[in-house]
């Protein structure tokens, strides 16, 4: 599908956060920490602007560095699988992070960027959209509760001392995304989990993190 086209399909808004509030334009960047996603796909190793569209924007609604697990049911989840993941919970997903980072979530403040969506491309990971281009944001709003806008978005936040008991959830019916695990205590990739991430490096920009011109 064409880039074009990609855009003239995503009926969302996209959207960028950032802790920087005064990003004027989005310049292609490569990673720092390349994800071993195989080599058909190494390419979003490359320098892109990312962006995620409004369903899955409450993924990004943490302070950058946060390792967290957001889960929720989808249409092919198991009643069981239900039961077992998700009985309790009241929002339409659930985020799991160690209690170490819950002060840092309370006081965290993002800002979110409107990303027009003419130069973007859909690339097959739940409301995650990239450019190969500068992009010139439309727009800024900064979120200064973040728990607040996690509830605005159903998603109810749950503190754990570590992430690594909910490794099984990959061999569940659940979506599950995983972000910034590499942060987490003692964290060990599970068979089918999120894509392990192969290098870094120290003189590299940091992912998604934008520079101004």
């Amino acid at each position: 599908m064409t880039v074009a086209g990609d855009a003239e399909a995503c009926v969302s808004p996209l959207f960028h956060f950032s802790e920087d509030p005064a990003i004027r334009v989005f310049v292609p960047r490569p990673v720092r920490v390349a994800i071993d996603r195989g080599p058909d796909r190494a390419w979003l190793n490359d320098p892109l602007v990312w962006a995620i569209d409004a369903v899955h924007s409450r993924l990004y609604l943490f302070p950058r560095d946060c390792p967290r697990i957001v889960i929720w049911p989808t249409g092919e989840t198991s009643p069981e699988d239900r039961r077992t993941w998700f009985g309790d919970v009241t929002g339409r997903a659930v985020a799991y992070v160690e209690e170490a980072w819950m002060d840092r979530i309370r006081s965290g403040t993002l800002h979110r960027y409107g990303m027009p969506p003419v130069t973007f491309e859909a690339i097959g990971e739940p409301g995650a959209w990239v450019s190969r281009r500068p992009v010139v944001p439309s727009g800024c709003d900064t979120l200064k509760d973040l728990p607040g806008a996690m509830a605005a978005e159903g998603l109810e936040l749950r503190a754990l001392p570590r992430l690594t008991p909910l490794a099984p959830v990959w061999r569940s019916t659940l979506q599950a995304s995983g972000l910034r695990l590499r942060n987490a205590q003692d964290w060990v990739t599970p068979a089918g989990g999120p894509p392990r991430p192969y290098a870094v490096s120290d003189t590299e920009p940091a992912p998604q993190r934008q520079r101004r011109l």
